[in-house]
């Protein structure tokens, strides 16, 4: 098991018993990398993991909220600006649902904690899209390994994970 799975479990980031996902699908375990997050240690392993995946990419992107603390560190890390999405459009301000500097054409690299089915990855990447970005790689800090991978596939987007649950599962 690597460092950054280990730090998950101790953390207690990684719960099992019954929970309901956002998706309104039960599940028998729950991984809340949100709780991981806030500690400054794991978010530094987090980051420093990241950066060696962080390809050619002008621009890095989180959707609010679990994202943003990593896409934040992962900026740091690797000195590249970064994007907030909103998960919809403000109805006041200036309206955007993008939060940051961006040109059409840039090259965006997707940032998530958690990959379940994918449907936030893919949002997110169709805001981008239709912003006039372009996205073919996500990555996250847990794929729960239940479709997400093809989900991204389909749209032509490539999913990168530090850590699969199969990892983290009680054996």
């Amino acid at each position: 098991m690597g460092e950054l799975a280990q730090l998950l479990i101790s953390s207690g980031a990684v719960k099992f018993g019954d929970f309901t996902l956002t998706s309104g699908r039960k599940s028998s375990f729950y991984v809340d990398v949100k709780k991981a997050s806030t500690k400054p240690e794991i978010l530094d392993q987090i980051a420093r993991e990241m950066s060696e995946l962080v390809g050619n990419e002008n621009l890095l992107a989180g959707m609010e909220l679990g994202a943003v603390p990593i896409v934040v560190a992962l900026a740091l890390e690797t000195k590249k600006d970064y994007v907030i999405l909103r998960k919809g459009k403000r109805e006041h301000g200036t309206g955007r649902q993008i939060e940051g500097d961006f040109h059409p054409g840039e090259k965006v690299l997707i940032v998530e904690d958690v990959a379940t089915t994918g449907g936030s990855a893919v949002r997110s990447a169709e805001i981008l899209r239709e912003a006039g970005l372009i996205v073919d790689r996500v990555l996250v800090v847990v794929d729960r390994e239940e479709g997400g991978k093809e989900s991204l596939a389909e749209i032509g987007v490539e999913l990168l994970p530090l850590v699969r649950m199969s990892e983290l599962k009680k054996d």
